[in-house]
């Protein structure tokens, strides 16, 4: 194997063989592998290979066991660089491809081939170890094939036979006696010499005889890429080296380029033998692409790697002092513009170079690129860096540009070590100390922040309790019995580090010294009382509810002392008392430590009991409408007592308090006679109230009723009387008094000197008053004790009488329509007309408004319609008037279409009509008139039910105009209703020659009609002035072209 770089990878050896490191004049180190049997390269005898392996040679582990290949170190030379491995153990029928050889392991019988490559048009000597009949067929330029057989079967070492061999196939292209190299794959080659063959008996072989053969000749290899030797502002001189020929000796070299315009389209600029071309009348300062390939007889290799040279040019001007943008505790951002000098087209390179300047040294660099701005990072904080940026292009670079001094900012330092206790907690200080952090953030200065916090919950607030430069604290002024947390952190001048983890620390504890006195918090009752105590003073007062508790004790007069709470709360209600007696009480306080001692006793006297319960209170009765209530002092009661509570309802109504002093009597007044009453009566003092006492009642005696309340009007009848008149009538209606204990048997209406009785009702009518005059009606309620009072007197006034009905006249008559008209009344009124319905026997309001005429369309012709009026003002409506019975005229016959005109002959013509049906069975008639010439007036000339008319005698060359109306004769009045006239026919009788006439007369009944309208006579003259137009138009056309 051949090692250009002199490293020397690691190499496995099989069994019985050792390597050495040979180096030849050419500076190439072999590594070659030899048996221990056959002689060997001299070897100094310190490091004799066979002394190395011989104790290994016949352990058995050793022969199962791989071990790599360590380079000696020391002046050892390196052709006695030696190592060894034990051969592995392959299976039959494979190929193992070690680092070094490749082994394939075949039966006696098989044939094996293999493929071996080389340089071609070169002679080759080939040996292959062991095996004899060597062959070699298909002979390529880059490649043969080798054929052989295999040996006669070897014996092994303890005498049984091998049924399979290994084979090495070794190539030389130096000749027979040159130095042959082992075939490791068909692409990799390794250099290396080895014996005769070997087998896995470890028996050696017999190396068979080289076979010579010789590979056919190709195209040349491609050729380096051809280099720069001298460059000017207008030319280029290139040279390139000679390439493999591979067996046909290169004629000639074709050189390509791009003509500088960076594309990737080449064109020759260079076709000859040698190996070197200059190129002028050049751009300065301007690339130009390359590319190189080589031929001869064979055919032409493929092209090199294409080259870009440039032109020289003047020097570049330096880039300005790159700008510091900001910067961090490990990177700075700079930015710089681009150097003034270079085309737009050309691509610059920019070069950051760095140097640290607390360090003496040279610039590094630390940017390569295109960008105008960059971002170093990898820095040192709080360190001071100097900067210079250079540009280049791919013909020239520049030189550095001023040196930009800037420093790093310091960083936030790492959080300082947890703190821990130093020394005893006491129980109002104890000691903390803490180790700092191990980032300073690049500053030597540090201050230490102590935070401390009251109570093991998150909600407590912090407190600085300590900064400084010290590592250790003593918290004093604490509470005992009392849980801290404390948190640490750090600052500098680069910022302030995180805290620590909290640190909980518990103050001891102390016995608690003397509580406040109790004290009775509100009234003391008979049987209960409720105290009150601070927490414990001197010498330390503890706040943690959980650990602070109280025991209250009490002792009666003559009695031992007795405990009755003990538990954290500052208050207690002592029950189950006696009334009236004396109690002593005193507190004392307890936590973990023990008790301390009792507070002053505190005396506290009971309440004496409420009064007793009251006797029946005793009802009297006044008068109908007021009682007397009267009650004794309840007995058996040592306290006075302060005040009196008397209750009263109605009937089952709840209680209410109506009293409360010390009389021992109250008179009620406002009662509703004929009422039940209830009431009792409570005492109340000091010492609370007593019950109440047992219930009383009386009822009053029945009176006359209460005044009747709401009296009002109503502006219809409840009723709903027809006769019942706003104008002459009242109605009057009010509620229902109380009766006082008796029911009522009847009201009294009082309508001005008159009384009116009306029975037991709430409403009454009064009829046959005068219109528009005020009246005062008063109301009152009558029982058997008698009647009541008169209510309030209602004044009301009636109204007046309403509009009587207008005369109704017929104004004008239509066949479909009539028009009415009456003669006003009064101001603001309207008027309601209504038409009879003949069908459903009703009448039907056709207008209501204050209009004085009004038309009634949509009728039928010669029928009988019935109206009547009525007026309405604000003081009602009116009477309806009498039936009024209009008749709607007959229609007049409808307008007919103008006549069609015939002619016949020269003086007789043929006029028709269209005819109409008889109009609701009145026969219907034709009058046939016609204007002659000039005449001013129409004549008469036919008359009758025929809708056709000959007329004879017409006036020639005379216009006859025809027109013709329906006529209606009634049957029922012999009355002729004429309608309107048809549009005139226009009808010229043509002047006509004796030939003509005769003609005429011959063709017996055919008919002549002539122009009958106005409106075909205009058509002729607009006809005729379009014919005059145009004959017109083309006599000057001729003209002009004329």
């Amino acid at each position: 194997m051949m090692s250009v770089n002199g490293s020397v990878p690691p190499i496995y050896v099989p069994p019985g063989y050792i390597s050495q490191v040979l180096e030849d004049g050419t500076g190439f180190r072999r590594v070659v592998i030899t048996p221990q049997s056959e002689c060997y390269p001299r070897y100094s005898h310190s490091i004799s290979p066979i002394h190395s392996l011989h104790p290994y040679l016949g352990h058995s582990n050793f022969l199962q066991t791989w071990n790599k290949f360590y380079l000696p170190t020391g002046d050892t030379p390196p052709h006695h660089y030696y190592h060894y491995c034990p051969f592995p153990m392959y299976r039959e029928g494979k190929i193992v491809a070690g680092p070094l050889f490749i082994c394939p392991t075949v039966h006696e019988t098989d044939l094996v081939t293999r493929m071996l490559f080389s340089d071609p048009s070169t002679q080759v000597a080939v040996t292959v170890r062991t095996p004899y009949f060597l062959q070699v067929l298909n002979i390529q330029a880059r490649s043969a094939q080798l054929t052989w057989m295999p040996p006669v079967t070897l014996s092994g070492v303890d005498g049984s036979s091998s049924s399979s061999c290994s084979y090495e196939v070794v190539l030389s292209d130096k000749g027979w006696d040159g130095k042959y190299r082992v075939v490791y794959s068909h692409s990799t080659w390794i250099y290396i010499y080895l014996p005769n063959g070997f087998c896995h008996s470890t028996k050696l072989g017999i190396g068979s005889e080289p076979v010579v053969f010789t590979t056919l000749a190709s195209s040349p290899e491609c050729p380096l890429p051809p280099r720069l030797s001298h460059r000017t502002k207008s030319s280029l001189t290139l040279q390139w080296k000679l390439p493999v020929d591979n067996g046909s000796k290169v004629t000639h070299y074709l050189l390509e380029w791009d003509e500088g315009k960076t594309s990737s389209v080449f064109k020759e600029c260079y076709f000859g033998a040698q190996r070197h071309c200059k190129l002028t009348h050049l751009s300065s300062a301007m690339g130009y692409k390359f590319r190189l390939a080589a031929r001869n007889d064979i055919g032409t290799s493929g092209f090199s790697p294409e080259m870009v040279f440039f032109t020289s040019g003047p020097l570049p001007p330096l880039p300005k002092m790159p700008r510091l943008v900001q910067a961090g505790t490990a990177w700075v951002s700079l930015e710089w513009s681009r150097p003034k000098g270079y085309r737009p087209e050309e691509v610059l390179t920019y070069t950051l170079e760095a140097r640290e300047e607390n360090k003496a040294g040279e610039f590094q660099p630390k940017y390569a690129g295109e960008c105008l701005m960059c971002t170093v990072e990898g820095l040192k904080r709080n360190t001071q860096y100097s900067f210079r940026i250079s540009a280049s292009s791919r013909e020239r670079r520049s030189g550095p540009s001023s040196t930009l001094v800037c420093t790093t900012t310091l960083d936030i330092p790492g959080v300082p070590t947890k703190p821990c206790l130093k020394g005893e907690v006491l129980p109002h200080s104890f000691c903390v100390t803490w180790d700092p952090p191990q980032d300073d953030g690049g500053t030597e200065v540090m201050t230490y922040l102590l935070e401390i916090s009251e109570g093991n919950y998150e909600g407590s607030p912090w407190e600085v309790t300590y900064c400084g430069t010290a590592s250790e604290h003593t918290c004093d002024g604490l509470k005992p019995d009392m849980v801290y947390r404390l948190r640490l952190c750090s600052i500098s001048t680069g910022g302030r580090s995180q805290f620590t983890e909290c640190l909980l620390v518990r103050t001891l504890g102390m016995a608690p010294g003397p509580c406040t006195p109790p004290r009775i918090l509100g009234k003391v009752k008979q049987k209960e009382v409720h105290l009150l105590w601070g927490q414990y003073l001197s010498p330390v007062i503890a706040t943690s509810p959980l650990h602070c508790h109280y025991s209250l004790e009490i002792s009666a007069m003559g009695s031992e002392p007795s405990e009755v709470y003990r538990g954290p709360a500052l208050e207690h209600t002592v029950s189950s008392l006696l009334p009236g007696a004396k109690y002593t009480f005193r507190v004392r306080g307890a936590n973990q430590t023990g008790f301390g001692p009792y507070s002053e006793p505190t005396e506290v006297k009971m309440a004496h009991g409420p009064p007793g319960q009251c006797k029946t209170p005793l009802l009297t009765l006044a008068s109908p409408s007021s009682l007397l209530v009267s009650w004794e002092v309840p007995e058996s009661s040592d306290v006075s007592v302060s005040e009196y509570h008397l209750e009263w309802s109605r009937n089952d109504d709840p209680l209410q308090l109506v009293y409360s002093g010390t009389d021992t009597q109250r008179e009620i007044c406002d009662l509703t006679p004929g009422t039940r009453y209830r009431c009792r009566v409570q005492a109340v003092s000091e010492m609370g109230v007593s019950p109440f006492s047992e219930l009383a009642s009386c009822c009053t005696p029945a009176a006359s009723p209460d005044v009747v309340p709401n009296l009002t009007t109503l502006e219809q009848d409840p009723a709903g009387s027809p006769s019942f008149s706003p104008s002459t009538c009242l109605a009057l209606k009010w509620e229902e008094p109380c009766a006082n204990g008796a029911p009522i048997m009847s009201y009294t209406v009082a309508l001005g000197d008159q009384l009116i009785n009306v029975g037991c009702i709430t409403g009454h009518v009064i009829e046959g008053l005068q219109p528009n005059y005020e009246y005062s009606v008063r109301v009152q309620a009558v029982n058997e004790f008698g009647a009541g009072l008169f209510c309030v007197p209602l004044h009301v006034r009636t109204r007046p009488l309403p509009p009587s009905p207008p005369l109704l006249e017929c104004a004008a008559v239509g066949p479909q329509s009539l028009r009415l008209k009456w003669s006003p009344t009064a101001r603001e009124t309207a008027y309601v007309l209504q038409m009879e319905d003949q069908k459903r026997q009703r009448f039907v309001t056709m207008y209501r408004g204050p209009s004085h005429t009004y038309k009634v369309q949509r009728l039928m012709e010669w029928s009988s319609y019935a109206f009547r009026i009525q007026a309405v003002s604000s003081a009602g409506e009116g009477p309806f008037s009498d039936t009024y019975t209009f008749n709607t005229a007959k229609s007049l016959p409808p307008a007919l279409k103008a006549p069609r005109v015939t002619q016949l002959n020269g003086s007789t013509c043929r006029i028709t009509w269209d005819g109409i049906p008889p109009m609701r069975g009145d026969p219907i008639s034709f009058i046939l008139q016609v204007l002659v010439g000039r005449e001013s007036e129409y004549k008469q000339v036919f008359k009758g039910e025929e809708t056709a008319f000959l007329m004879e005698g017409l006036v020639r060359n005379a216009e006859h105009r025809f027109r013709v109306a329906a006529c209606r004769r009634c049957s029922d009045t012999d009355q002729e209703l004429c309608g309107p006239f048809s549009p005139p026919c226009l009808f010229s009788a043509p002047l006509l020659n004796p030939t003509a006439d005769a003609l005429l007369r011959g063709k017996g009944d055919q008919s002549y009609s002539g122009i009958c309208t106005d409106e075909q006579f205009a058509a002729l003259i607009v006809v005729v002035l379009t014919a005059i137009s145009i004959v017109t138009a083309f006599v000057l056309h001729f003209l002009v072209m004329e």
